[in-house]
């Protein structure tokens, strides 16, 4: 029977320098070994990869972009197979490694979006995370992409950066509208233990200040005719992501690369972090058998971070009161059955979905 998992996560964990605050699964970028790495990535998207009709293909890092142009070009070729289908295909990418000739190659292969790690657009701050590209940089990145035919793009903003006062997020904020993005992507800064910052013992900001913080973005972005859809996502109407959306839906997916994660036949698995074992082949790390139980979790715990809601049927009768009391409070709004998120709701969401678990 043909698999009806229609999207897919490739991670590429090379990048050419690392961020002050990066958690994610990433290694200093050597070509020697993103040259052996490709060879079992390919290996393993032609095992787990079964369905080459899928609707959303999202690669991601790390950072994609790292890669020279002839490896760039590899991973090109071997996502095609898979996506002669796709509605929606992104590539992640930092605004120092989107060359001209990197657009063109991903136009030419059927790449319809792009996102790309601003993170700041003040030229300071971007040193202190050391980032090492500056704000006229992205401002080109937009341009060629736009020119090139790639005019969906998200540009990530971390919030809550040190030295980073509301006046320079105002102005962080003035910036990105002016290039016009489609999506906008916030994450308020988490500090961890292994990272310059977690060893330098930066201090992520205070519960209150991080709510003035995400108030201030929602109403800015808001009044210029963006939708708080998500969490963390802002969007144009009509333009969330398609591939994020499969994950907040509790869909299933692929994922491939180093410490992947994927949701395939009622079966959640991450892939190793260790590069060793990757290339050897021993690619999960962990899986977890999802039970109808667990599945119903899973469906309060993702819907509810989008206005798309949760369907109250997922809610226990016992805690219908829980429900009203979160609605007479202001947290959440109850429309067609489902169970709305306001902002408020959004920055508690955590014991909101706790207190519907228990």
């Amino acid at each position: 029977m043909k698999n009806k998992i229609s999207s897919l996560y490739i991670h590429i964990p090379f990048c050419q320098y690392i961020c002050s605050y990066c958690d994610f699964p990433k290694l200093q970028y050597f070509r020697n070994f993103a040259i052996d790495y490709l060879k079992v990535l390919k290996k393993e998207l032609e095992e787990r990869v079964d369905n080459k009709e899928l609707r959303t293909i999202y690669v991601g890092g790390g950072t994609p972009t790292s890669l020279d142009d002839d490896l760039f070009l590899e991973l090109l070729e071997m996502i095609k197979p898979y996506s002669t289908k796709v509605e929606e295909y992104t590539f992640e990418a930092n605004p120092d490694s989107l060359s001209e000739n990197k657009i063109k190659m991903m136009k030419e292969f059927g790449v319809n979006r792009l996102s790309l790690g601003v993170e700041s657009t003040n030229d300071k701050i971007l040193k202190i995370l050391n980032r090492k590209h500056c704000f006229e940089q992205v401002k080109s990145c937009v341009f060629n992409a736009k020119k090139a035919g790639i005019r969906s793009i998200n540009v990530d903003l971390i919030l809550g950066l040190p030295n980073v006062s509301k006046a320079l997020l105002k102005e962080d904020l003035e910036n990105l509208v002016s290039l016009d993005p489609d999506h906008i992507s916030t994450y308020s800064l988490t500090v961890h233990p292994h990272t310059v910052f977690g060893i330098n013992k930066v201090e992520e900001p205070s519960e209150d200040f991080a709510y003035e913080l995400y108030e201030m973005v929602d109403t800015f972005l808001q009044e210029k005719g963006y939708i708080h859809y998500e969490v963390s996502n802002f969007a144009k109407p009509g333009k969330e992501s398609k591939h994020n959306f499969v994950y907040w839906d509790n869909e299933e997916y692929f994922g491939v690369g180093l410490g992947a994660a994927g949701y395939i036949q009622d079966v959640r698995y991450k892939n190793t972090t260790n590069l060793t074992k990757y290339l050897a082949g021993e690619f999960i790390e962990e899986h977890e058998v999802v039970s109808p139980k667990d599945k119903k979790e899973y469906q309060v715990m993702l819907s509810l971070r989008t206005i798309k809601g949760l369907d109250i049927d997922y809610v226990n009768k016992s805690k219908m009161d829980v429900v009203n009391s979160y609605i007479n409070k202001g947290y959440l709004t109850k429309e067609n059955n489902h169970l709305i998120p306001t902002f408020n709701g959004m920055m508690i969401l955590d014991r909101i979905i706790l207190d519907l678990l228990d």
